[in-house]
């Protein structure tokens, strides 16, 4: 089994780090909202704001992966997003797939796997974690690591979903909360949980299968005859 690191950045900005903590020697560099807060689609297009290549830069810098939470602007439209770099490159931007009751930040489309060197990481956004189907999604898709931005804790709730569907589905998972960061493995046991800021998390890489069988109506085909 491979280990990979990971380091949580639960306080602070982007920029904070690297002044601050820059050189963790993590796989994974891990931020949750504060870290860059509001980004504006158009203003980055402009050329008047480079919070997204400020990821980059750090990921080109820490030769590793970055993943950072955000809240977008699509002129008008605002998503609870995760932007994802890697060595310099961004690969790519992942938005809450659900909204609840009407609210304030609207839903993006689909989930999203990103194949990095270090291995598949399967991106839960925010609230989506509060819908199995998409760790269930990310599961069949062959995500090696679920990582969940979250916004702030709220009680345990947090804890008890991501333990519950890194067993049900087999993927280890993490949240990233501000103030807070935890993992579980397949087993659905808590493998690491620390308010502290960066804190870093080392964890092997496990997979387990099963065949799991199940009788069903419906399908039903009419047997061909004469032949």
């Amino acid at each position: 089994m491979m280990c990979m690191r990971i380091c949580f950045v639960t306080k602070g900005t982007l920029g904070e780090y690297s002044e601050s903590f820059a050189g963790s020697k993590a796989d994974i560099l891990c931020f949750s909202f504060q870290a860059l807060g509001e980004v504006s689609y158009e203003r980055e297009l402009k050329g008047e704001t480079s919070l997204f290549e400020d990821v980059a830069v750090l990921s080109r810098e820490e030769q590793n992966v970055v993943v950072s939470g955000c809240f977008t602007d699509a002129r008008g439209l605002r998503r609870k997003s995760v932007v994802v770099a890697e060595k310099g490159r961004i690969l790519g931007v992942s938005d809450m797939a659900y909204r609840i009751d009407g609210g304030e930040y609207r839903c993006g489309a689909g989930v999203k796997i990103f194949d990095t060197g270090v291995g598949k990481l399967g991106i839960i956004v925010a609230e989506d974690l509060f819908f199995p189907r998409v760790a269930e999604t990310l599961s069949v898709c062959g995500a090696e690591l679920a990582l969940c931005i979250f916004e702030q804790p709220e009680g345990g709730l947090e804890q008890t979903l991501m333990r519950a569907q890194a067993f049900l589905y087999g993927v280890p998972m993490c949240v990233c909360a501000y103030g807070f960061a935890e993992a579980a493995d397949i087993g659905g046991k808590l493998s690491f949980a620390s308010p502290k800021s960066p804190c870093v998390y080392d964890f092997e890489r496990e997979q387990e299968f099963h065949l799991v069988e199940m009788r069903q109506r419906g399908l039903f085909r009419r047997r061909k005859s004469g032949f």
